[in-house]
């Protein structure tokens, strides 16, 4: 393994555990914020509401940072200011109203929104020595041993608290748990650093056209395509509120059941993140794993009619499903971005990308929030009918990526 290789597999794995401990910060929280703010007084329209405006909040404000990390190559900066917006997640044990704890919950998203195009523009450089699909992989794998951990702590807790309807303090016991996951991911942030202050060199040792700085055609078709499937996509807050509200789950079984989807999502993005890269070497064509993103409105069409269901076995199958669309959404779309993206501008394109994401969350979760309240039957029916739409969108991108 060349000198190249070996510190581009030590800087992924070094952002893994960054992801690993910042996902046992942010994940653990948000298995919960759902039926933490349904006690402390908010309805289904609020969670909703409050789930897409920080999602869109903490995804358009990508389209800036992304924008200035690129122009101020200043990556690490932002990628430590933002870890450190963590601090909002525990300080939610300190809350007693849900005003108060919409705050930290934006604040938290807010946080991603620093760091994330920075990141991944980071992250994106490494990966192009070992394979952009297999290489966010690995990143989610750990990133997903996070999203598991998180939520069991609070299963945990909840377990040993005994049975019953779990109050404000107990949710404020498991807030004040995350402390410690914070402390190491600024300590592996920190590590990360120090070994690899400049990750641009490994990229430029392989690329073959760095002298690019315009975003393609292929690009902004795919940001359409992202935004329509996303749209369709069930927010977890909305389906923890769901689930509690028809006391289809535990508070207990609520966030076990986040766990499962997150080890699912996983196994899923291992699968297609190697997919991707064998449809790359195949074709020998940069873009030509995107074909693997069919696989994101196909399986989110299914999701709606379990997730919402008032059925055990139903409901466990949909968290399985909505586990692997969200292994596709952190793996194939992430890894498109380095594929279809200049370097000059890759923080500029994540940054576009997530803000079409985020405000694809921000219309879908508001929306069905406010039809929840009215009809479950709706729901289910506009979503599928929004991931058909996406469906048709992906055609058109396989036609202008391919051609």
């Amino acid at each position: 393994m060349n000198n190249h290789k070996k510190s581009a597999f030590q800087l992924i794995l070094l952002f893994g555990l960054v992801s690993l401990f910042g996902d046992m910060v942010y994940e653990g929280a948000r298995s919960v914020n759902g039926p933490y703010l349904k006690t402390l007084g908010a309805n289904a329209a609020i969670v909703g509401l409050v789930a897409g405006v920080a999602e869109f909040l903490g995804y358009a404000i990508r389209l800036l940072s992304g924008y200035f990390a690129d122009k101020t190559k200043a990556y690490w900066l932002f990628a430590f200011l933002g870890y450190g917006m963590l601090l909002s997640v525990p300080l939610l044990s300190l809350v007693g109203i849900w005003q108060v704890a919409v705050v930290f919950i934006i604040m938290e998203r807010l946080g991603k929104a620093l760091r994330s195009p920075a990141r991944d523009t980071l992250l994106s450089q490494a990966t192009k020595q070992v394979g952009t699909g297999i290489g966010f992989a690995i990143a989610e794998v750990f990133d997903q041993v996070g999203a598991i951990s998180g939520p069991l702590i609070f299963t945990a807790l909840f377990v040993i608290l005994g049975k019953g309807d779990k109050g404000l303090a107990d949710y404020q016991h498991g807030y004040a748990l995350l402390w410690m996951p914070l402390i190491l991911v600024l300590f592996c942030l920190t590590i990360a650093y120090r070994r690899t202050p400049n990750p641009e060199v490994l990229e430029e040792a392989v690329t073959k056209n760095p002298g690019q700085d315009k975003l393609s055609r292929v690009f902004w078709i795919y940001t359409i395509f992202t935004f329509i499937t996303t749209l369709g996509f069930a927010n977890f807050a909305l389906v923890g509120f769901h689930f509690k509200a028809k006391h289809v789950l535990t508070d207990a079984q609520i966030p076990l059941f986040y766990a499962l989807a997150m080890g699912v999502d996983a196994v899923a993005a291992l699968a297609v993140g190697k997919t991707y890269d064998i449809f790359k070497s195949r074709h020998n064509n940069e873009k030509a794993g995107l074909v693997t993103l069919i696989t994101i409105p196909v399986f989110s069409l299914f999701i709606p009619p379990f997730i919402f269901s008032t059925k055990f076995s139903l409901v466990l199958t949909g968290a399985i499903i909505w586990g692997i669309v969200m292994g596709l959404h952190e793996t194939v779309m992430r890894s498109a971005i380095a594929d279809i993206t200049p370097l000059k501008k890759r923080g500029t394109g994540y940054g576009i990308f997530n803000a079409a994401y985020g405000l694809a969350i921000f219309i879908g979760s508001a929306l069905t929030g406010l039809l929840y309240e009215n009809s479950i039957f709706a729901v289910i029916i506009i979503s599928i009918a929004v991931e058909a739409a996406a469906i048709f969108a992906f055609f058109i991108l396989k036609k202008e990526a391919l051609k």
